[in-house]
């Protein structure tokens, strides 16, 4: 896992997470949606942010619920559940004549609510979600533990969508799509209004989905704006701009080298000494750094100790 990653997302912002295998995305995704911790550093959220991580073991979410498929979507309105057996509690007091202004005030004020919240179309929602990733009708009744393995990624995908978090976090979502399905998809997230962070290895996928572009490596993560066609330009020349330092700095640190071997020749030992110290800073940051790390700054930034 690589170290001194700094990266932000704004809301309703759209990231895509991209880099080899073995970088440690997974990880990354995991330390994100505080289902890990990372070592050193933190992640900072807006007050009252929710999360949702799509992970690549689905099973794990369903584990001993024993729920079907529709039952397992329905759990996530059991908040408005609740208060439509609050409203027909109300509407049966009322029927029975006790229609007083409190309980009227009550019951407009929790029927407003209700209908706010989705509260008379979300049946509507599960029906769209499960149709649109794949599950017939016919398939709603099998029990969400029963299903294969990609079915439960398929699941725990359209809950998640239907818990509609602030922040939805992706791992490989389209690995157990078909083609229809990763349409349906790529259009319900280009309208999400929260934040959506995703880890893929679909880049016509992300060229149509996000506006921004991690590319992990082993030493770092670097940002990119735009989708995956822009962040590939802007690599290509962002690389050739890294060339020219890295071949600049190479001739700085060769010359020197050279200075330093001609103050021995002329025996003049001090003069070497103090330029092979500074030459030996400059490695050590190197070292540490990188020589892209090291441009532009000094070396009590560093809080590295001297050679």
């Amino acid at each position: 896992m690589c170290a001194g990653i700094s990266v932000e997302l704004p809301a309703g912002g759209k990231a895509g997470l991209v880099g080899p295998n073995g970088v440690g995305k997974t990880s990354l995704l995991r330390v994100l949606a505080n289902s890990a911790e990372a070592t050193t550093g933190s992640v900072h959220l807006a007050r009252g942010t929710r999360v949702g991580y799509l992970r690549q073991e689905a099973a794990d979410a369903f584990v001993h619920r024993g729920h079907t498929l529709i039952r397992e979507m329905q759990t996530v309105f059991s908040d408005l559940k609740r208060q439509a057996n609050e409203m027909l509690e109300m509407e049966a007091r009322m029927s029975d004549g006790h229609e007083d202004a409190e309980l009227l005030h009550e019951y407009g004020a929790l029927q407003h609510a209700y209908e706010a919240a989705g509260g008379y179309d979300y049946d509507v929602r599960i029906s769209k979600v499960l149709e649109g990733l794949g599950f017939p009708r016919g398939q709603w009744e099998s029990r969400v533990d029963q299903l294969s393995g990609g079915q439960q990624t398929r699941a725990l995908l359209a809950r998640l969508l239907l818990e509609s978090p602030d922040v939805l976090i992706l791992d490989e979502p389209t690995n157990h799509l078909d083609v229809e399905a990763v349409q349906w998809l790529e259009d319900t997230l280009r309208t999400w209004r929260g934040a959506v962070i995703i880890a893929s290895h679909d880049r016509y996928f992300l060229d149509r989905v996000v506006d921004t572009i991690w590319e992990m490596d082993a030493r770092c993560l670097e940002a990119y704006r735009g989708n995956y066609t822009s962040y590939l330009k802007q690599r290509t020349e962002r690389w050739e701009r890294n060339k020219l330092v890295f071949e600049s700095e190479m001739e700085r640190l060769w010359s020197a080298l050279e200075v330093i071997e001609r103050y021995f020749a002329w025996r003049k030992f001090e003069e070497a000494k103090g330029r092979l110290q500074l030459l030996g800073r400059d490695l050590v940051a190197i070292e540490h750094f990188g020589i892209l790390g090291i441009q532009g700054k000094k070396w009590s930034q560093f809080g590295l100790s001297a050679p």
